[in-house]
């Protein structure tokens, strides 16, 4: 900060009534007035990053962000690569800073979940300005010029706006701003921006094995997830595991007419339900024998923190037009500290103007596991499986035979996806966490939340067995963003909060 202090020093004096906390606040104003001078390009930036189609499922997709990106960042000064280890691509990436001698480690990633356009009210991939939610009925506004004052209420929508674009403009903006007013980051800044995170980073336990050393580091931040509901700042300490089931149930070898062969011929419909109800008790807790075994009750410091948090159940059901929680006594900070099995999606046939009287051959379900910290993917598989054989189930990895459909009345087919990981979880009273927080409440003065978990799941444990450096999550996307569904999106203040975030994290973490 020594850029400006002769000056801020010399105001103090002559206005007696500036106090530290106030040169503070002025000296970070270079942020602010760079971003209120550039807003219109660092939204085209953001609106030409969007466009780029980044489907998870269609690798071909990722290479062209991941040359977007290289050409991005390099920009601002980056040296970066692309690399893979059999599945899509990543890009690593160095900012060397003469002086410094410590280096974070952001990690970002690029790729989005898959999209049906036709449930949008715009194109996902053509970036779309609105004055609020969709939900509310916000129409769509003219993209602007140089002359149109932009609202920081305004919201853009389009797939990965708000899950996982938008830290990788903020870097880079906050760069901008800094290298505008001459302000020299204190740290080496390396990036990891991953290819394939929303289908589990299946290959990222190689890509770090193989270019590990180019990752060292002091701190990980892992730059991703929503804000809390209630919309304050928050620092991160844990995240559940993921890990994905894909099922299907057998029925008869050809569709048949439901009215001929009803109550006759199994339907996989049913067989399918049966087994999906029989994983969790009317009050939504699981009801697999020894789920919980491995799970640990929150620590004094945990229970401190979310008592301290604001209490946002009854505001989010009334938001989201719910009757009550699915599990009444405990609140949402608590419940996304437990382990939780939800049921991705479901295809037993068609329904409305699809709808057709005949029993279908098979009926398939998706079905996410979200982990917590001392639950491994392997014994999650084991528990589950244990479950559906205990029910009668006659459980097969590959596509049954006739022979198999022939002597086994309850066939299920279990395909477990490749690309499961662990929960992470770390102190919430580390030195780093320390610092950072008071980093960041120095920007405007406002307290920083500290969140032992949040529900999402990100793979950090993978960092974490491979890394040494401490890891904390920072968040900056609005808590209604509808990430990973239709009319994604991220607000606008949020996207300029967290160029100010990065920028005084960049500038200031390595200073002693």
């Amino acid at each position: 900060m020594a850029r400006n202090f002769k000056v801020i020093l010399t105001l103090g004096f002559l206005f007696g009534s500036l106090h530290t906390a106030d040169a503070l606040q002025i000296d970070d104003r270079y942020v602010e007035l760079y971003r209120q001078q550039n807003e219109l390009r660092i939204l085209n930036d953001f609106r030409d990053f969007l466009s780029i189609r980044n489907t998870a499922a269609r690798p071909g997709d990722q290479q062209k962000n991941a040359e977007w990106i290289v050409d991005h960042i390099g920009e601002r000064g980056f040296t970066s690569q692309i690399v893979r280890a059999g599945g899509a691509p990543y890009v690593i990436a160095e900012k060397k800073v003469p002086g410094a001698t410590k280096t974070v480690l952001f990690y970002v990633h690029f790729d989005g979940q898959p999209t049906i356009s036709d449930n949008w009210a715009s194109p996902p991939f053509s970036p779309t300005l609105r004055a609020g939610p969709i939900e509310k009925g916000a129409q769509a506004l003219p993209w602007p010029t140089k002359d149109t004052k932009i609202n920081p209420e305004w919201r853009l929508f389009a797939r990965s706006a708000g899950d996982d674009k938008a830290p990788i403009i903020g870097l880079m903006a906050a760069l901008d701003a800094m290298a505008a007013s001459d302000v020299s980051p204190s740290i080496n800044i390396k990036l990891i921006l991953d290819g394939e995170e929303e289908k589990g980073s299946p290959t990222l336990n190689a890509i770090l094995k193989n270019y590990g050393d180019l990752l060292q580091s002091d701190l990980i931040l892992f730059c991703d997830a929503p804000l809390h509901q209630s919309g304050n700042r928050q620092l991160v300490y844990g995240m559940r595991g993921s890990m994905t089931l894909e099922l299907t149930a057998y029925g008869p070898l050809r569709p048949l007419h439901s009215g001929h062969y009803g109550n006759w011929v199994p339907n996989p419909n049913d067989t399918l339900m049966r087994a999906l109800v029989s994983l969790k008790n009317e009050d939504g807790s699981i009801a697999v024998e020894g789920y919980y075994d491995d799970v640990p009750p929150p620590n004094e410091a945990e229970r401190k923190a979310i008592a301290a948090m604001p209490d946002i159940d009854a505001k989010l059901k009334r938001e989201l037009a719910i009757a009550e929680r699915e599990q009444p006594d405990k609140r949402i900070e608590e419940l996304v500290m437990e382990p939780a099995i939800v049921i991705k999606g479901y295809q037993g046939g068609g329904v409305e103007r699809q709808s057709r009287n005949i029993i279908q051959p098979t009926a398939q379900a998706s079905i996410n596991f979200r982990l917590v910290k001392n639950q491994t993917p392997a014994s999650v598989k084991q528990k589950i499986e244990n479950h559906f054989k205990s029910k009668g189930y006659y459980l097969m990895r590959r596509q049954p035979s006739l022979a198999n459909r022939r002597e086994h009345a309850k066939v299920l087919k279990l395909d477990w996806r490749p690309g499961a990981y662990g929960a992470f979880k770390t102190p919430l009273n580390g030195p780093e966490s320390g610092k950072l927080v008071s980093i960041l409440d120095e920007i405007d003065g406002k307290p920083t939340m500290q969140t032992p978990t949040l529900g999402g799941s990100l793979p950090i444990v993978l960092f974490e067995e491979s890394l040494s450096a401490p890891i904390i999550v920072l968040p900056i996307a609005n808590h209604d963003n509808n990430q990973h569904g239709r009319n994604e999106n991220i607000r606008l203040q949020n996207l300029w909060d967290a160029i100010g975030i990065y920028a005084a994290v960049i500038e200031k973490y390595g200073i002693e």
